[in-house]
């Protein structure tokens, strides 16, 4: 049987000219169009074709990895006023998880143009949430060097916006209970919570509750309720604790 010439192409001379339809639904155009091709070339992939390419998108993916933590910190910090250190820390924990990028990525239905070796393929690489998750930190840290931060900035807070709100509303973990877990182990108490204040009308009071473990204040939350204040406080206070003990 005679192969098309598509057919007969080599994966990666495939994507090149799959480059127009991938930057629509990125909406972002390249003027390094290497840039935006290496967010897809998987490591397994190089190894049959190096003839074709040698490099693969794990330095990029190093990149967007702390490009896309600085967006989401910076947006939850505009975003978010009166949330404590400990509460933020979490969230954008939450946002810029693999799980998280696998959605962004999906979002934009660009799973089906990574490239992997036949062997990763044969082992459903395009299923595994941490090889999704790296393309999709490859191509923030690939449009941060082709256009700069906001440009950056620009793609993941309007492509990804619906999901991001999704998970700032998202079910807490129980911060509580890890902090009650901890609290028992380290010196044999429950922690205790304390409502320093609490303002505005009935329909929408704000409050700010302390953690303590015994006398000491170990951690500080602002919520739209108690329950919702003290699971910030506890968060607060895991946050210092991992900090103290890293």
């Amino acid at each position: 049987m005679i192969k098309s010439q598509e057919e007969s192409e080599d994966p990666y001379s495939r994507l090149k000219k799959k480059t127009g339809e991938i930057e629509k639904k990125l909406g972002y155009c390249f003027r390094d169009k290497n840039l935006l091709l290496l967010s897809f070339v998987h490591r397994s992939f190089i190894n049959e074709y190096r003839q074709i390419i040698n490099r693969q998108n794990e330095r990029l993916e190093f990149l967007g990895d702390s490009v896309l933590g600085l967006i989401i910190a910076d947006f939850l910090y505009q975003t978010l006023p009166n949330h404590p250190e400990g509460s933020l820390s979490h969230l954008r924990s939450r946002l810029v998880d693999a799980p998280s990028c696998e959605s962004y990525l999906k979002k934009l239905k660009l799973e089906d143009y990574l490239l992997l070796g036949k062997g990763e393929q044969r082992s459903h690489g395009k299923g595994r949430s941490s090889i999704l998750a790296n393309v999709f930190e490859a191509i923030v840290g690939a449009i941060y060097l082709d256009g700069g931060f906001s440009a950056a900035k620009e793609f993941v807070l309007k492509k990804c916006e619906d999901l991001i709100g999704k998970g700032m509303k998202g079910p807490s973990k129980n911060y509580k209970a890890r902090l009650q877990e901890y609290s028992q182990k380290v010196f044999q108490k429950p922690p205790t919570y304390k409502v320093l204040k609490e303002f505005g009308p009935d329909h929408s009071k704000e409050f700010t509750v302390v953690a303590l473990i015994g006398d000491e204040e170990v951690g500080l939350g602002v919520g739209t309720s108690k329950k919702e204040a003290e699971q910030n406080a506890a968060s607060d206070a895991l946050a210092k604790i991992e900090e103290k003990e890293s």
